[in-house]
């Protein structure tokens, strides 16, 4: 997603794909921001229910029935949280370990793959900590 884009597209792409985090460009397409759905989704809450998690329990879930207007005109990054994460980056000849490393190191479920264009470096794609368990 791009700094420019609606919010409520973000969201929707977040939930639809099941994503674990949200990568976030630049107008010129370079890595701006990787920001977990847990923070997005805190973005979302009443202020008063982060405040004091005992009314998360006790209040209707039709609260969220108001989560559309909250994001209705907002772009990307004026839905992002005030404290963003530079998203930890990779060439795209890195191997598998190393980006598992670097996604334990720095506490993030994504990496973006950034190769070189010339001087300019181009998004080429991302890499998710992707789970299945089966029983």
């Amino acid at each position: 997603m791009c700094t420019d884009d609606d919010a409520t597209d973000a969201a929707r792409l977040l939930a639809e794909h099941k994503l674990p985090a949200l990568l976030v460009v630049d107008r010129d397409g370079q890595p701006y921001a990787i920001v977990p759905g847990s923070q997005l989704i805190a973005q979302l809450l009443p202020e008063f229910v982060l405040e004091d998690p005992l009314l998360a329990a006790v209040i209707d879930d039709r609260e969220l029935d108001e989560v559309p207007g909250k994001l209705a005109g907002l772009t990307v990054a004026e839905w992002l949280p005030r404290r963003r994460f530079r998203p930890p980056t990779v060439g795209p000849d890195a191997s598998v370990i190393h980006i598992a490393a670097l996604m334990a190191r720095t506490h993030t479920p994504l990496v973006a793959v950034v190769e070189r264009d010339g001087d300019q470096p181009r998004l080429a794609g991302v890499v998710t900590a992707a789970w299945s368990c089966s029983s």
